[in-house]
This record gives structure tokens, sequence and C-alpha cells, in this order.
């Protein structure tokens, strides 16, 4: 196999295009802290960080969850339990990455380097906690808030409270649209134990559930507005964001689920870019 091939089979395996999550949000909160855009050498390794952090908790989820993967016929064509890539290399991989992120961490700032530790166990343990509580959802919204909570430290070099609402908007965010993700596997958790809101609630609730969580994340993402006093680019594209939010949720019904790849994939990609894009304009253009 080519070396070309291999790399875009790891890539495949972290899922490479879901940085859209996260990114939009780490380059918003730098900018939030810069009051701008950051110096070229904060950008290199806040992005290498978030890169790095992200394939290396990916990569160990897919080898914590390899067996699962295996049973589940959504899943059993992953690069692990289809023997694409080996676990050994799952395993160098995953530690490579995880290598490059403390040592970006190390070039940011020594808040950044001590805080690596904390953010890599967090990272790790969302992978065993849908083997126990439905509440997994904010486990991985966690993960994922990690991402403006570092960038804004990566520039200030300490922590403020103002980055809170921030990442509580992706918490409830990435929860919310995760437990559609969850809709998928329903049955299969139900057989083998997997624990989710859906597998716990049903999938009515589940919806429902999603939607406050999304509303939950939507006041937040106001409250940024208000708290940085951002101009009225941003509560642009706030309402751009609120329009999206109700799109992702009139494609996903109890009775059909045909359209659950646009509404977890689609409409939360340009939620996130969209978020960043305004965010930036509000601080670049001055009226």
């Amino acid at each position: 196999m080519s070396l070309l091939n291999k790399a875009i089979l790891y890539l495949r395996m972290i899922k490479i295009e879901h940085s859209v999550f996260a990114l939009p949000f780490a380059f918003a909160a730098a900018m939030l802290a810069a009051g701008g855009i950051p110096e070229i050498r904060k950008i290199f390794w806040i992005t290498l960080a978030m890169v790095s952090a992200r394939a290396s908790a990916f990569g160990f989820n897919r080898i914590i969850d390899r067996k699962i993967d295996a049973l589940n016929p959504r899943t059993s064509n992953r690069e692990i339990p289809s023997g694409k890539i080996k676990l050994w290399e799952a395993i160098l991989f995953t530690t490579v990455c995880l290598v490059i992120f403390i040592f970006s961490a190390w070039m940011l700032n020594p808040l950044c380097f001590k805080l690596s530790p904390i953010a890599v166990l967090v990272l790790f343990i969302y992978s065993y906690t849908k083997r126990f509580t439905w509440a997994c959802h904010f486990f991985l919204g966690l993960a994922l808030a990690l991402a403006p909570l570092g960038a804004w430290i990566a520039i200030k070099g300490n922590f403020h409270w103002e980055i809170l609402p921030m990442a509580l908007a992706v918490v409830f965010w990435l929860a919310g649209f995760d437990i559609l993700y969850a809709l998928w596997d329903v049955e299969f958790d139900k057989k083998y134990g997997i624990y989710s809101i859906p597998k716990v609630f049903g999938i009515k609730k589940a919806i429902y559930f999603s939607r406050v969580f999304h509303s939950i994340s939507f006041s937040f993402l106001l409250i940024i507005g208000w708290l940085f006093k951002l101009n009225i680019i941003y509560w642009i594209g706030m309402t751009i964001i609120a329009l999206l939010f109700v799109k992702e949720h009139s494609l996903v019904k109890a009775h059909d689920l045909s359209k659950l790849n646009i509404a977890f994939f689609n409409m939360n990609g340009y939620i996130s870019v969209t978020f960043f894009l305004f965010v930036a304009l509000s601080l670049l253009v001055k009226f």
C-alpha cells in the first residue's frame, strides 16, 4: 500500500472532516482573546495542538471501541475492525499524535503545558462513558469545549471566566447533535448495553432533548455577543445560526431519519463555521 493510501486510511479513521466542529470555535476564542488576529506563531501551534489532540482522542476511541465496532453493521468496515489498519499501527499513530499535542502545548505557554495532561484525561475518559452512562454526550461536549478553552489560554496565558459561555455553548451544542448521531444505533445499543439518551429515553424524547440542548447552546452564543460587546455583524450571524438550528431539527423526525446525516454533519458544520466567520468579522470590521 502506498504512503498516500495509508495516510488516507488514517485520516478516515479519525474522521478528519469532523475537525470542522472544533477548530472554528478554537479560532473564534483565540480572536476574542487577542481582540483581533493573533500572531501567526500562535495560530500555528493552536492549530497543531487542536488537530493532534483530536486525532489522538479519535485514535484512542477507535482502539477502545474496536470490538464494539466489529459487531455493529454500521461500523464493522471501519479501519481497525476491517484490518485495514492494524492495532499496533493505531496505537503508534495515537501515541505520536499525543506527543505532538503535548509538545504544541509546551510551545504555546507554561499554563497550556501544565494543563495538557488534564486535557488528555478528559479526551480519553469519554471513550469509556457510553459503557455506563447516558450522559456520555456531555462528556463528548466537554472534550470539544477544550478547544475554545485551550485557545483562550494559549493567547492570554491565563484562564478567565469570560470564555466560559463559549465553552458551555459548545458543550450543549455538541451534546445536542451527538444525540442525533446516536439515533442511528438505538437498536444496537439496546442489544449490547451501550448507553445513550436515545437508548435510555427513546427516540422521541431524545429528539426533544436535542432541541432543548441546542436552545441552551444558542442562549450562550447570545451571551457571548453581549459579553464581548460585539457589533451588529455578530448579531446577523446569530440570526443565520438560529435559522440553521431550525433547519437542522426540521430534518429529523422520529418516524423519518433519512436526512439524519445532513442534519448531523452539514448543518452543524455550517453552524461552527458561521460562528467563527461572524466573530471574526465583528472584531475586524469597525463601525
